[in-house]
């Protein structure tokens, strides 16, 4: 008998527990106070399984908000989306999906017979070559930039992203020292290249994370990516101008050290990071070297 009543008071306590918090549930619910706060948390939740190993996940949802929101990957979009816009009407063409008489007069494209206005180094990514060029970035950076930025913020990110811009651009001078060189792909393949090299280190902690189909659409418009810009490198009509491509590869190095460390130390402090310094230390090498190549060496001379 004792056994007994002892259950049913368990039982009616549970009972009780679970009133009191269906109660304070529907308190918040109709106060408009719970549901902002729950759909947040979920969002957070995937989040933080696309972008972190498991043993830092605990910690970001501890901690996580959207303040600041993500503010370097979108208005970096909307600029870009704004020159090409600007470009493709003001110079009005039968098809959106090559524009080059536009763009290569434009004080923002890198032009090798132009090197000495240093700023074409960076401002090229706003310029791109056509319709798909430009939807494959911009697709990209924002599928990818926007996880990355809510878990690293926007310093981390924009950091990444810049490094890979001028990572691509002096190794275009380099390799392709006499071609153009358009479009935002060196920062879209340094971020994908840190996150990719993240996972690869976190692999069994981070692959079950990926959807098949998620898989298979970032893949395509990698390809479609690579294929434009081998097309406008290497089968671009005569009458054409062609434009390199070692910005995707430059880009995705500079992502795989210097992203890669970035993406790795959510939960530490970045420049007590051994890491961090040494891939700083071989970017600036790098970035000296071609300094010095396009004074000295470079055959665009």
């Amino acid at each position: 008998m004792a056994a007994t009543h002892g259950l049913e008071m368990k039982v009616e306590n549970v009972g009780r527990d679970m009133e009191a918090a269906l109660e304070e549930e529907g308190k918040l619910r109709e106060d408009g106070e719970g549901e902002e706060p729950f759909k947040n948390k979920k969002v957070h939740k995937f989040v933080s399984k696309w972008m972190l190993p498991e043993n830092a996940r605990r910690t970001y949802l501890e901690r996580a908000n959207c303040l600041p929101p993500p503010v370097f990957i979108i208005s970096i979009s909307l600029a870009e989306l704004a020159v090409f816009i600007y470009y493709a009407v003001w110079k009005p063409y039968k098809q959106w999906i090559t524009l080059d008489t536009g763009i290569l007069e434009s004080p923002f494209i890198y032009n090798p017979t132009k090197r000495e206005e240093a700023w074409r180094f960076i401002s090229y990514m706003l310029v791109h070559a056509g319709i798909q060029h430009i939807l494959g970035n911009l697709a990209m950076q924002l599928i990818l930039g926007i996880p990355l930025e809510m878990v690293h913020k926007g310093l981390r990110v924009g950091l990444v992203y810049l490094a890979g811009v001028i990572a691509g651009s002096l190794a275009s001078s380099i390799f392709d020292p006499l071609r153009y060189l358009v479009g935002a792909s060196g920062g879209v393949y340094a971020l994908m290249g840190g996150y990719f090299m993240n996972v690869l280190v976190n692999f069994r902690e981070m692959i079950p994370a990926f959807g098949i189909v998620r898989l298979l659409i970032i893949i395509f418009i990698i390809a479609s990516d690579m294929g434009f810009a081998l097309y406008r490198r290497f089968f671009v009509p005569a009458n054409g101008s062609l434009v390199s491509f070692a910005a995707h590869i430059a880009g995705a190095f500079a992502g795989m050290s210097i992203g890669y460390t970035v993406f790795s130390c959510f939960d530490k402090t970045l420049l007590k990071d051994p890491r961090f310094w040494i891939a700083i230390a071989a970017y600036l090498a790098c970035v000296l070297f071609a300094v010095f190549f396009n004074i000295f060496l470079s055959p665009a001379n």
